[in-house]
Formats: structure tokens, sequence, C-alpha cells
């Protein structure tokens, strides 16, 4: 895969599997964007991507605010005149049974994983179109497919953006844009880190591979679907889960 010149806008890139996405796009050649609202963080990623001898920014960034979204999109579109590859990572949860859950609780996962996502979509589409080339790919999840106990509005959200690709890329195909999703299975991540031994390996046991994904199995994925590799492929959702959920 070669990426060299394109220019990557990365979502929620200061850590995780956002970090790990951008760095995997700079390891191919990719020019990285990466907004959050952890500058700091931010920051110190973009260092990372430097050091591989790419192009790097770090940009503050609130997808659930519109006007943060449109402000960080036009940074780079000053800088870098084109953005080519837009990855939707940035999400939050915030777990509790349908029955407890807060309608603050439910509206603000809503706002940051499914507005952000067509936010930013909505922000750079724009120059895709003018330029008749793009890829759009969007993080959703597992439990978006096969359902999952305290999470609805996270499913809920997650849900959203695969209808969301679907939508999008019935639209913009002509116009030589691709947009895709990847759905993340059980992923060693910090936030796994913290679950109970036996919610870990009720998990376990539904993975027929008998291991948790990593950040770079994500990230490789995305990789794919941003390349002229993937040139025939829109309006899909890539299953990255070990077989814990099968289509």
């Amino acid at each position: 895969m070669n990426l060299e010149g394109r220019v990557a806008f990365v979502t929620g890139a200061a850590q995780g599997i956002g970090r790990a996405i951008a760095l995997a796009l700079a390891e191919v050649g990719a020019n990285i964007a990466g907004g959050d609202v952890n500058l700091e963080l931010m920051d110190a990623t973009a260092k990372e991507i430097e050091g591989l001898g790419r192009n790097a920014m770090a940009v503050k960034l609130d997808v659930s605010d519109p006007a943060s979204v449109k402000e960080a999109v036009g940074k780079v579109l000053e800088a870098w005149q084109k953005i080519d590859i837009l990855v939707n990572n940035a999400g939050i949860t915030k777990d509790a049974l349908a029955l407890r859950m807060k309608r603050e609780d439910w509206d603000r996962v809503l706002r940051v994983n499914l507005d952000g996502t067509f936010h930013c979509i909505q922000a750079i589409l724009p120059g895709m179109v003018k330029q008749r080339s793009g890829r759009i790919i969007s993080i959703a999840s597992v439990v978006a497919q096969a359902g999952n106990p305290g999470q609805a509005n996270y499913i809920a959200s997650k849900a959203g953006i695969i209808g969301l690709t679907k939508a999008v890329a019935s639209e913009v195909g002509s116009r030589g844009i691709t947009v895709n999703a990847v759905a993340p299975g059980f992923i060693a991540t910090a936030m796994t880190e913290k679950l109970p031994e036996p919610v870990k390996e009720r998990m376990m046991n539904l993975i027929p591979l008998g291991r948790m994904g990593t950040d770079k199995d994500i990230a490789h994925g995305v990789r794919f679907l941003a390349s002229d590799e993937s040139a025939y492929i829109t309006g899909h959702v890539l299953n990255i889960n070990g077989g814990m959920y099968m289509q």
C-alpha cells in the first residue's frame, strides 16, 4: 500500500485505536492531521508521526460541535489544501441499563458518536466532491450488530454510523468517493483493561480466534480501506472481531 502525498484527517487520534490508525497511515506515506479534545496528547502523537518522516498537524477538535469541526477542517485545508482520507474514530461511552439511563447520557453519546461523525463527513465532503476522489472510514462496533446489555446509547450511535455509511456511500459513489465502516470486536485498550476478570473471560469465550484484538488489527483494516486496493469497496462494514460475530 502506498499513500504517499495523501492527507488523512483522523478524529480521536491522540490515543488508543485512533493513534494506531494515524501511525499506520503514516507508515505508508500519508501526512496526518489528528483532531482530539486532548490537544496535549494529540501533540505527542503528532511528534510520533513526524518521527516516521511524515508531516503531522494536531488540532483541537470536539466533533459534537459543528463550529469546532468547521474550524479544525479549515485549518487542515489552509495548511495542506486537501483532505483525501477521513477516519471518524472519535467516540465515547456512558453505559447504563436502558431502564436507568439518564437522558443527558443518551444525548451526549449520540452527539459525539453519531452527530460527530455526520459533522465531519459534511465538512469534508465538499473538497472530496470537487477533487472527485476520497476515502471515508468510520468506526462502528460489533455490538451495533450483535447487541449488548447496558449500552443502548452506544449501540444506537454505532448502528446509526452503519446506516449513515450506507446512505452517504450511495450518494457520493459517482464522484469517486468510497464510504465504509470498520466494526471492531473485543479490543485490548485502556478501557477494556479495567473490566472485571469474569467479564473478560465471558467475552473471550465468544471469540473463536481465542484472543482479544489489538489496536493495530483495527488500524490495518482502516489502512486497507484507505488504500487504492479497496477502490471497488463502498457501503461496506468490515468486521474485525476474531469471529465474535459472524454475519
